[in-house]
């Protein structure tokens, strides 16, 4: 397989470990951290959408850097999936990260061109973390093969939050990006305009740029102000 030049990504600053809410998940979180430490090659993420399989995905990406290695991290989209072509060179890469590996499934083209890189990539002795939104047991691949190779090495599943635990990670992720939401204000914000984790962040970021910009302490008046714009979500 010809070497290329492997698509680029920009690291998030703000995925990365310490910037995670572990809850009951710290054990998942120890295996990923010493992914270069284990001697398995290959970890299998899954959980329902908006757990944090990304986030932790490109957190391993910024350890791998940390570490002078070289990594790679992809978020597969079955509309727009991209030619397979794009994996001609990533079995050099160190630590290659695929979220939402189940969107090539049925796509015989895929299968087939990632069937064969990761035999080139295990052969190198390189990690590759996989996510998805359940285990590989249950893939409906057309390559028996593939299938079967997915399921080697760590499995792994990232337990769901409370609604206690999502407050609590509302809070803490709120801490990370330097501003503080009361217990009340958090309660109100989940309550009345957002409950899963990837609204109740797309939220956070516009409070903290608005925060930032009054210099003001959030209160729920203030909140409500922030999102009263009609492109906001409204209060349920």
């Amino acid at each position: 397989m010809p070497e290329q030049l492997a698509v680029q990504f920009e690291f998030l600053s703000t995925h990365s470990f310490s910037g995670f809410y572990p809850s009951s998940n710290e054990e998942v979180i120890t295996h990923l951290q010493q992914i270069f430490i284990n001697d398995e090659q290959q970890i299998f993420l899954w959980g329902e959408a908006g757990s944090g399989k990304s986030h932790l995905l490109q957190a391993c990406c910024q350890e791998a850097n940390k570490l002078k290695k070289t990594s790679f991290y992809f978020s597969l989209t079955q509309k727009s999936l991209p030619s397979p072509s794009m994996l001609e060179g990533l079995e050099n890469i160190d630590l290659v990260c695929f979220d939402n590996i189940d969107q090539i499934i049925e796509n015989s083209e895929w299968e087939l061109a990632f069937f064969n890189f990761f035999n080139l990539h295990r052969e190198n002795n390189n990690r590759l973390l996989l996510s998805a939104l359940c285990p590989p047991k249950y893939f409906g691949l057309q390559l028996p093969d593939l299938k079967t190779r997915m399921n080697w090495g760590l499995t792994l599943k990232l337990n769901p939050l409370s609604d206690e635990e999502r407050l609590n990670a509302l809070i803490y992720k709120a801490n990370i990006l330097g501003f503080k939401i009361p217990i009340n204000v958090g309660k109100f914000l989940m309550t009345h305009y957002a409950s899963d984790l990837p609204s109740i962040w797309k939220l956070l970021n516009k409070i903290e740029q608005a925060t930032l910009a009054a210099q003001r302490k959030l209160t729920i008046p203030f909140l409500k102000q922030i999102l009263a714009n009609q492109n906001d979500p409204k209060p349920r």
